[in-house]
């Protein structure tokens, strides 16, 4: 029997793999293979450009905590395709699709399809569905691809909530030159009578959503910092909303931006009509695990490669407002424990490396640029370490994360670094692959 992973890349090299942002091929598809998406469990369908992946994780240990058995949608993978689609087990247990239903939905996929034009990420959107309809769950956490609109995700009727995150510039050439612009098209996945939560976020965004959200007759709109508020108060999260406060253990996941996301899947949460109890809001923030987004790597041989007594932390952050949330979380490391930052980071072609790299000045003692294995998308190691010292930051390029870490271990004097690798999921899921802790 085929893998996965020989039926994806023989699509893949028959269908494109970026973006064509329409709903008219999916609704064929999914037509054709018995409208699985109908089937699925109560949806809780989650937006943003920043954010996203998080609240999704918050999402899923919650409703685990409170014993439900849920799916979840995510992308992109960092090391396995398996990963983007999570099934439920049982009560409070899932994991990620095994090869032979993986491979056995994607087969039927293609069949559905046959020479009709189509993306990749539609086929995999399609094989999702299948999946989570011919498997009972309570919930389905359904993370948008890119935008909203006009994602492959948008075939949801009535989800139990639309929620969207942190919005700012990112994929402009798709989405708009302005966050307001950015905003019209993830409020596109509101639907009408389905209640709202969305993030903090800036007055024009609130605005925007507010608008769709009328025009459409959403069901009720609970917006962060307005109708709920989450905040850290003595090493504690405290959530408040109408129906009252959560005073509960701080997130799991480190830094400050966490709060925030943890805040927005609470809203979720309560927002949905799914009843939770405090224990599983509780148990939820001390079990919640999302790799690759701060996420400190302790053992693997990349760690055995830096120089002794590193602190090593992993973020596949990649656009200006993921700079700042992880350059804060940086700094506040450096407030507990001083150690000089070193970047090792690698992007792609189509983000703001000066951007990103701004927020960064004046932390940053030096940036390492690599490329990303096997992407063509990838920027030249030379031009990024350019954008990087044009954003204020001594940077020079390097063959790889190794060739890096190598030269690093050579020159070093000091006390040990704290090394950040950052700059792409891609390079993110790269480097859980070198260093033997894939996601699990």
């Amino acid at each position: 029997m085929e893998t996965p992973l020989d039926i994806i890349d023989r699509l893949g090299a028959r269908w494109p793999k970026g973006f064509d942002l329409s709903l008219g091929r999916i609704r064929r598809l999914l037509g054709a293979l018995g409208n699985p998406e109908r089937r699925a469990p109560p949806v809780f369908h989650v937006a943003g450009t920043n954010g996203k992946g998080s609240t999704v994780a918050f999402l899923r240990a919650i409703l685990e905590a409170e014993g439900l058995r849920v799916h979840a949608d995510t992308s992109p993978h960092l090391v396995r395709y398996n990963e983007r689609f999570r099934l439920a087990d049982g009560p409070g247990a899932s994991s990620f699709v095994d090869d032979d239903a993986f491979a056995d939905a994607l087969s039927r996929t293609e069949k559905a399809n046959g020479d009709e034009a189509i993306t990749l990420f539609e086929l995999l959107t399609a094989a999702g569905f299948l999946l989570f309809a011919e498997r009972p769950a309570d919930a389905l956490l359904l993370e948008v691809g890119l935008g909203g609109r006009f994602d492959s995700t948008n075939v949801i009727d009535r989800p139990a909530v639309s929620v969207i995150t942190s919005i700012s510039l990112d994929h402009q050439a798709y989405l708009g030159d302005t966050v307001e612009k950015i905003a019209f098209e993830k409020a596109g996945i509101l639907k009408a009578g389905a209640p709202v939560v969305l993030s903090p976020n800036p007055d024009g965004v609130v605005a925007v959503v507010e608008r769709v959200a009328a025009e459409i007759r959403a069901g009720s709109l609970m917006i962060g910092g307005q109708d709920w508020t989450a905040f850290e108060e003595h090493g504690r999260l405290v959530f408040q909303d109408v129906d009252g406060l959560l005073d509960l253990p701080r997130p799991r996941l480190p830094g400050s931006h966490q709060i925030v996301n943890a805040g927005t899947a609470i809203a979720a949460v309560r927002a949905s009509g799914f009843r939770v109890g405090h224990d599983a809001f509780e148990r939820g923030m001390e079990r919640v695990e999302w790799p690759a987004r701060l996420q400190r790597l302790t053992a693997g041989s990349i760690v055995d490669a830096a120089p002794e007594g590193s602190e090593i932390w992993l973020d596949g952050g990649h656009n200006p407002g993921a700079g700042e949330v992880i350059a804060s979380a940086m700094a506040d490391l450096e407030e507990r424990v001083a150690r000089p930052l070193v970047l090792i980071a690698g992007m792609l072609a189509t983000k703001d490396p000066v951007g990103f790299f701004e927020a960064f000045a004046g932390l940053a003692r030096r940036v390492y640029t690599v490329p990303i294995r096997g992407s063509d998308a990838a920027r030249d190691p030379q031009a990024l370490a350019a954008e990087a010292r044009g954003a204020g930051v001594t940077a020079m390029a390097t063959g790889g994360v190794a060739a890096a870490l190598a030269h690093l271990r050579d020159t070093w004097s000091g006390p040990a670094p704290r090394i950040l690798i950052c700059g792409s999921l891609y390079l993110a899921g790269e480097v859980l692959a070198d260093n033997g802790t894939p996601p699990a």
